[in-house]
């Protein structure tokens, strides 16, 4: 059957097509009945051709299959389908392949993970996804990489192993990975996590046949007193750096997503991470740019070897990584067709980059920024407003907020409307330097800021002593944020002016669902509260919604088998801020376990996990041990937010056990749970390396305090019928 071809999609075919040397054999010009990798395209616009399902009958979607993964994690992997066979990841680097019409699975890769790499992954144990490589030179395999970094070559017909590669360079450090592999030509490209730890960023290249090292490209100069940089362009960048900076923290710069190969080009473009510590005068007292943070950078895959970058956040001082997804595309601008990269990372502004030299074309606000006052094109530098955003002489309410305008939820373009479809966030939050020096903390948080981000500003400064809270009530950004607190929206953005066409609002700041988009005129996108919702892409109006009762934070994507177009979208809340489980969301009401989900025209319904119970009040905690004092649970609660609480929220309903609740065995194997790994594999690590029996004991007194007046609280709130669960803030710290 003919396929329908867009005029912009018939040229990024014909691009792509001229420079057939650089093809790399999993990407396609375009997605129909096949999804060759996690964005769907060789640019991963997340835009399908396919049209049998549309306007006119999409409301008799519904289920055609699912698959229980048997994990209670984040889900941020997108399906690739190719030739009617699925292939996915899940928590920590799980596989699976799935006959794509009928949900048989066709195997299942469950690898040995060390658990103990979840102490240095700040934003849950989530994978985003597979790369294949169909049969052919280095074909018939699929890769996928592990939180403790090791990428493993599996056989697409069978999930064996074929090879697997350790691809950290360090394993005293807090590298992990929870980013989706790829393809480039005879090598395979991973990127690596843990800027908040005491990494120094790189991505790393492996040969496709075999699994070795062929080169690795650093994004952060190392320590010049080690002699010279690995390459002349980390000489270049050493220049933009103190040379008295915290090299033995890192730096940070972690490309843990956004890696892309441009088959037009036969360049791999990666979006680096942000600095270690977050302020700039703590990391590099003297200043200066810092490259290659908050950037991106375009590397040939044969050498290793940098060949342009732009800097989206010079010295950037506020975790604006810039790891959001990119779409590469092609636009008319300023008269001349051009390859584009188009890039809207965490600091709030969307870029139109050329692809072939990285000269900035646009760079547009799509939310209140006040760190920066625009962007100069002639420069590609942006306008810095120190006053509103420099927080280390004082705390600011800095816009956006570390969430960012964007985050890892991928967006979606379309060629034929020439609009960007993503959820955006609208939201500042507050900042503020922790007091005293920070020696480096060995695969411990090393961010050296305090961050609180909620909409609520208000309550958030209540809980303040007093001097801070009168400091941030004097900012002109407080007003700002009480006059609007915020919200996350669905939005379709014209990118080469920033202009909002549509807008709507979700259901809260949390709701930041990845969306795919069809050229029959529709988007589609998942919600925390469990539902799978379609609207029309020209409008941004409800056409469907399904329940399905799993929180989708996920992309959707399709395909198509044997004439029947599908639905798939994975299924599962986590990700940033994971413990904090949004109360509206299906998580907090019927559970997490994950879920594959896939739909189709006159499919059946969702089957719905049951309702959680009601909450009951804290169990009666033990008593003190002997000789605790006030001052010893004050000292195990500052070691409990410097390094427990990033994945203990202590909220209602977490994903994470809410220590407020410990039961007796648990009290009684405490030590043995926090420093020997008694846990580990259920993903709790241990941590005698950082604590002693001495901490840990001040922390458990911390818990028992806490669970005794939260035991006190909650009983009283019973007896007087008021619920037991109420609103929470996230704060990350290192006191």
């Amino acid at each position: 059957m003919m396929k329908r071809v867009s005029i912009a999609l018939l040229a990024v075919f014909l691009d792509s097509c001229s420079l057939t040397s650089h093809q790399a054999p999993s990407q396609q010009a375009e997605a129909g009945d096949n999804w060759t990798n996690p964005g769907g395209d060789a640019g991963k616009t997340r835009f399908s051709t396919l049209t049998r399902i549309d306007a006119s009958n999409v409301d008799r979607l519904g289920l055609a299959w699912q698959a229980e993964l048997g994990t209670a994690r984040g889900m941020e992997a997108t399906p690739v389908v190719i030739d009617g066979v699925m292939y996915t990841s899940g928590t920590a680097g799980r596989a699976y392949a799935f006959d794509a019409a009928t949900g048989k699975e066709l195997w299942r890769f469950e690898p040995e993970v060390d658990m103990q790499f979840n102490r240095t992954a700040c934003c849950d144990m989530v994978n985003r996804g597979v790369a294949v490589a169909p049969d052919g030179k280095g074909g018939g395999k699929v890769f996928v990489a592990t939180l403790d970094g090791w990428l493993y070559a599996l056989d697409a017909r069978t999930g064996a192993v074929v090879w697997k590669a350790d691809f950290i360079e360090d394993r005293r450090k807090g590298d992990n990975s929870t980013g989706a592999p790829e393809v480039a030509g005879d090598v395979v490209v991973i990127g690596m996590a843990g800027a908040e730890y005491d990494v120094r960023g790189y991505v790393t290249a492996l040969d496709l046949e075999t699994g070795k090292l062929r080169w690795r490209w650093h994004v952060v100069p190392r320590d010049p007193k080690l002699g010279p940089q690995e390459t002349p362009e980390l000489e270049a960048a050493l220049k933009t750096w103190d040379p008295n900076s915290r090299w033995d923290i890192g730096g940070g710069g972690a490309p843990w997503d956004a890696i892309n190969y441009d088959p037009a080009t036969g360049l791999v473009l990666v979006g680096t991470g942000n600095g270690g510590p977050y302020a700039t005068s703590k990391r590099s007292p003297r200043g200066g740019d810092n490259l290659y943070l908050g950037s991106i950078v375009a590397i040939d895959p044969k050498t290793g070897l940098m060949k342009w970058h732009y800097q989206e956040t010079p010295g950037d001082n506020w975790d604006f990584t810039s790891t959001a997804p990119m779409i590469l595309t092609r636009m008319k601008i300023d008269g001349e067709e051009r390859p584009v990269i188009l890039h809207a990372p965490k600091n709030g502004f969307l870029y139109v980059i050329d692809r072939r030299d990285g000269k900035l074309l646009r760079a547009n606000p799509i939310a209140r920024v006040n760190w920066a006052k625009g962007v100069d094109l002639k420069t590609g530098r942006p306008r810095l407003d120190p006053e509103a955003a420099d927080y280390t002489s004082g705390p600011k309410i800095v816009f956006p907020g570390t969430p960012g305008a964007r985050n890892w939820f991928p967006a979606s373009y379309d060629p034929r409307s020439g609009l960007y479809y993503a959820s955006v966030l609208d939201m500042g939050n507050l900042i503020f330097m922790t007091p005293g020096a920070k020696p480096h903390k060995q695969r411990g948080l090393n961010n050296d800021a305090a961050l609180i981000f909620t909409p609520d500003v208000e309550n958030a400064v209540g809980t303040l002593p007093p001097p801070l809270a009168a400091a941030v009530k004097a900012l002109p950004a407080y007003a700002e944020a009480l006059r609007n607190p915020g919200k996350a929206q669905m939005r379709a953005i014209d990118p080469l002016t920033g202009k909002t066409v549509w807008a709507q609002d979700t259901e809260g700041w949390q709701d930041r669902g990845g969306v795919m988009t069809t050229a029959s005129g529709l988007l589609f996108h998942g919600t925390l509260s469990g539902k799978l919702v379609v609207r029309d892409a020209r409008t941004g109006k409800v056409l469907k919604e399904i329940p399905t009762g799993t929180s989708i934070m996920a992309a959707p994507m399709t395909y198509q088998v044997g004439g029947v177009q599908y639905v798939a979208v994975m299924a599962g809340w986590g990700g940033g801020g994971f413990p904090f489980t949004p109360r509206f969301s299906a998580a907090y009401t019927r559970g997490n376990a994950d879920r594959l989900l896939v739909f189709k025209l006159d499919g059946g319904a969702v089957p719905m996990p049951p309702e959680l119970p009601p909450l009951e009040a804290a169990p009666e905690p033990p008593r003190q041990a002997p000789g605790v004092t006030p001052a010893l649970i004050a000292k195990g609660q500052g070691l409990f937010f410097g390094n427990c609480a990033i994945c203990h929220a202590n909220r209602h309903r977490s994903i994470t056990p809410d220590l407020r609740r410990m039961q007796p065995g648990t009290h009684e194997a405490f030590r043995q749970i926090v420093l020997d790994g008694l846990l580990l594999p259920n993903g709790m690590p241990r941590w005698n390396d950082i604590l002693s029996v001495e901490d840990a004991d001040a922390i458990h007194a911390y818990l028992i305090d806490l669970q005794a007046r939260t035991r006190t609280d909650e009983l009283a709130k019973q007896k007087a019928g008021k619920p037991l669960d109420g609103p929470s803030l996230t704060i990350l710290s290192n006191y």
